[in-house]
């Protein structure tokens, strides 16, 4: 049986790309750009590419970039757009929790939630966090995005994705947000590319920054930042805030 993100994101490409959450990618890839120092020597791991909106716009740049994803679906799409623009992109199908990789990179992103806070159980999400770990040689830096599990605390889920959405786009709606487990179990209703009209049942794994923190230094890492997310602004400077739906994460292996 598939998991509900193996089912969101079949032929979930173009509409996917239509999201409000996914128009920040330029900005973002400054932010990436900037993190680097403007190496283009340097090759990166983009750990839940999707449709590769950000391995095309960094591979535009001039960076190598391999952009790996569970879904064939956006992994098509992904292609599609590099061709579009001329670019080769090494786009290759693989699972998180069992990437091949090996000390091979000087950077690994997860962006939009990647494929890090999605599977379903606390285990798995450690296994991609450890494979990212892995894939990046010494020194080297993973920057990530992932939900701040302090914001349904202090704010309402629903009331946030309501005014987060456009005419045509997913709709959201919480049934419940377990703050024993800090999981958000919510339905999730929208049209795929070919205009057929889906629901689904999500469940998604919210972190606060000290856990985060935690599971960073057991896989060695140091010099972590956790930052608000602003889309298509990221930024070292903005302080984490109850206010901030999501949280950005930068560590030095």
């Amino acid at each position: 049986m598939k998991q509900w993100y193996e089912e969101l994101f079949e032929n979930y490409g173009v509409k996917y790309d239509n999201e409000i959450y996914t128009q920040g990618t330029v900005g973002e890839c400054d932010f990436i750009e900037k993190e680097v120092g403007y190496n283009k020597a340097i090759t990166i791991l983009d750990i839940g590419c999707g449709t590769g909106r950000h391995s095309i716009e960094l591979a535009k740049r001039g960076y190598k970039v391999v952009g790996v994803d569970l879904s064939e679906s956006q992994l098509k799409r992904a292609r599609e757009k590099a061709a579009e623009h001329n670019l080769k992109v090494d786009f290759q199908r693989h699972d998180a929790r069992k990437l091949p990789f090996s000390h091979e990179f000087d950077l690994a992103i997860m962006i939009c939630g990647g494929s890090f806070p999605l599977m379903e159980t606390d285990e798995m999400n450690y296994k991609i966090l450890k494979n990212a770990a892995k894939a990046l040689k010494p020194g080297a830096k993973l920057i990530f995005t992932t939900m701040n599990g302090l914001f349904p605390l202090f704010n309402r889920l629903d009331e946030f994705h309501n005014t987060d959405s456009n005419q045509g786009n997913a709709t959201y709606h919480t049934g419940t947000f377990d703050i024993m487990t800090f999981r958000d179990i919510n339905t999730m209703v929208f049209e795929d590319d070919y205009g057929n009209k889906k629901e689904l049942k999500c469940n998604e794994r919210y972190y606060v920054p000290s856990e985060i923190s935690w599971l960073l230094k057991t896989l060695k890492f140091r010099n972590i930042n956790i930052c608000g997310a602003r889309l298509g602004a990221f930024s070292r400077d903005d302080k984490l805030t109850i206010g901030d739906f999501e949280m950005l994460v930068i560590a030095e292996r």
